[in-house]
């Protein structure tokens, strides 16, 4: 990034649709009648439930590890309870179609998961925890993770078991994805399917019975996962050596990819390289101006090498997209608060 100020401006430019907003009560009361609660028999004879949503006449969409152990699926909807009469399912990507028969729901609308930004506002509805009526989560784009054509959505917005099979929306309340998994640990992350697999997976061939053909990807053994994966247990456990290992390799594998230089440029931060992770940072943020944790690692070397230009450009940037980074950064760093509107 070799003009901070062009960046800003570009910041500032996307900020209507970076800023994070609750929908409003009739969007989200509409969007209400799309959801449907699944609810599952298991192989053992438990119950088991999640969430989904409709995405066509008839058609509803989830996770297909909602449905994994399932002997028995039905779907609760203005009182009544619906089975599917058939499935057509994407293993690999763990979105499956139920299809019904006179279901009285109507569908809800597609958004483009290929033209997101990060910072967008998004919010989510959906039965976390099994809960008896669907319950609306808010939270914006943190990550956006190329995979298969699309991109995995990671959101700042956390769900529960049960809230599998949930539609995540833009601000316009358009479907951009799916609420799948999350990573291990108490600080996890949350990760959404996009829509595009969504749209495909409609028009897979059908079956009239549930049969597990494959591990979602998210499952697979550690070392087969996609490096975006791999990262975030030894980022959080910082283990800098393992993480600049894993990102390494990834840049090798994925030169252009953003989020590659960004996580290099952590473990170069974190194992003192700063020259060489203010380089990463900066490949990360001209690559995507809206990449707020790059402008807060450079804002913290700008701070600590007591560049207050360079500090001063990149507070505005924060403030702009995710003023939660920026108090971070000032209560790290007092005599930042004062530069922070100027």
């Amino acid at each position: 990034m070799k003009n901070y100020a062009l960046n800003t401006m570009l910041i500032l430019m996307g900020l209507s649709q970076a800023a994070s907003a609750e929908p409003s009560p009739e969007l989200v009361y509409n969007l209400k009648g799309t959801i449907v609660k699944i609810h599952t028999v298991t192989t053992t004879g438990g119950q088991g439930s999640g969430s989904g949503f409709v995405v066509a006449e008839n058609l509803v969409a989830t996770n297909c590890h909602v449905l994994g152990n399932a002997v028995g699926v039905n779907v609760a909807a203005r009182g009544e309870t619906y089975a599917p009469v058939g499935v057509r399912a994407d293993w690999k990507h763990d979105v499956c179609i139920l299809r019904f028969e006179y279901l009285p729901l109507k569908p809800a609308t597609f958004g483009d998961s290929e033209k997101l930004i990060y910072e967008t506002a998004t919010f989510s509805v959906g039965f976390p925890g099994g809960a008896a009526k669907p319950l609306t989560t808010t939270g914006r784009i943190k990550a956006l993770y190329a995979m298969d054509g699309s991109y995995v959505i990671r959101t700042s917005a956390s769900f529960q078991m049960g809230a599998s099979g949930s539609p995540l929306f833009d601000d316009q309340g358009r479907v951009i994805g799916m609420s799948t998994f999350k990573s291990p640990g108490a600080n996890g992350y949350f990760y959404n399917v996009p829509a595009k697999w969504i749209k495909a997976a409609m028009s897979l061939p059908e079956t009239d019975k549930i049969i597990k053909t494959a591990a979602p990807f998210w499952d697979a053994p550690l070392a087969e996962r996609p490096y975006w994966m791999q990262v975030v247990l030894p980022m959080q456990a910082e283990k800098w050596p393992e993480l600049l290992a894993i990102a390494t390799d990834w840049k090798k594998q994925a030169p252009d990819d953003p989020e590659a230089s960004y996580y290099l440029a952590l473990a170069q931060q974190n194992l003192g390289k700063t020259q060489d992770a203010k380089a990463n940072f900066r490949i990360t943020l001209a690559a995507n101006p809206h990449h707020t944790s790059s402008i807060l690692a450079l804002a913290r070397i700008a701070r600590d090498q007591d560049n207050p230009s360079e500090l001063k450009g990149f507070s505005k940037m924060l403030s702009a997209l995710d003023k939660e980074a920026l108090e971070s950064l000032n209560l790290e760093s007092p005599k930042l608060a004062g530069q922070s509107g100027q």
